[in-house]
């Protein structure tokens, strides 16, 4: 029997997202990309479109794995009840890790993209130029690959939305999350479109991220103990 959680509607979704999207890792890829682009590649017009693919690569992406992801939480919580109370201490654990960033970033073991994954990604951005379908698969790759330093809230909200099952209210939910979550790294790519400095969008994020990290780490927290509250009152 599955748990009852909450209910997850569109509110709490949207503000998971939120959160989710002000993720140092999520822009730091895009920024690199658009620099490098800017270095490379002649027309303004290439790099903005290679931007908007490479988005909707992370996009599709992350919302695909929420598809297919969801129906398994939801099948794991039909087999027992302690699959929640594991994702929620893995929730949980992923919050005290954000918040270890806050206080000695970079320290230790750190939520973030894999040494080798950060190599093959400066790589694979060398290699796009004016090719599109580049652009698109390097985005599925940083979706994938950032899932470590992105995915706790994801796996959350998943958790949570996997109590009502796999019905439409909850594939419409994911798609307004992923929507919510690609928005800043659209702002990011409108605003450089426009003249303005990528520099500045790189010296915000070098300077916010412990910020970044410290909020994403109390969601996080939030979401776990209300993860473990409502298996333990469904227990009771």
């Amino acid at each position: 029997m599955v748990v009852n959680f909450s209910a997850v509607n569109l509110p709490v979704v949207i503000g998971a997202a939120v959160i989710d999207s002000i993720n140092p890792c999520a822009f730091g890829v895009l920024i690199f990309l658009l620099a490098f682009l800017l270095k490379t590649v002649k027309k303004k017009s290439v790099m903005i479109l290679n931007g908007v693919i490479y988005i909707f690569g992370v996009f599709v992406t992350y919302l695909v794995a929420g598809l297919v992801l969801l129906p398994l939480v939801r099948k794991l919580g039909q087999f027992s009840v302690w699959s929640y109370r594991i994702i929620g201490a893995i929730v949980i654990i992923s919050g005290l890790l954000e918040i270890k960033d806050y206080f000695w970033y970079g320290k230790g073991f750190s939520l973030s993209i894999a040494p080798n994954n950060a190599k093959r990604i400066k790589m694979y951005t060398q290699k796009i130029g004016t090719k599109k379908i580049t652009a698109f698969l390097l985005g599925c790759f940083v979706a994938l690959v950032e899932l470590p330093c992105t995915g706790a809230v994801y796996l959350a909200i998943l958790a949570l939305m996997s109590s009502s099952g796999f019905n439409i209210s909850n594939v419409w939910f994911l798609l307004f999350y992923n929507l919510v979550f690609i928005l800043p790294l659209a702002v990011i790519l409108a605003s450089v479109a426009y003249g303005a400095d990528l520099n500045s969008f790189k010296s915000w994020r070098e300077e916010h991220r412990g910020l970044m990290r410290l909020v994403i780490g109390v969601l996080l927290i939030l979401m776990g103990v209300w993860m473990l509250y409502s298996v333990a009152a469904f227990k009771l």
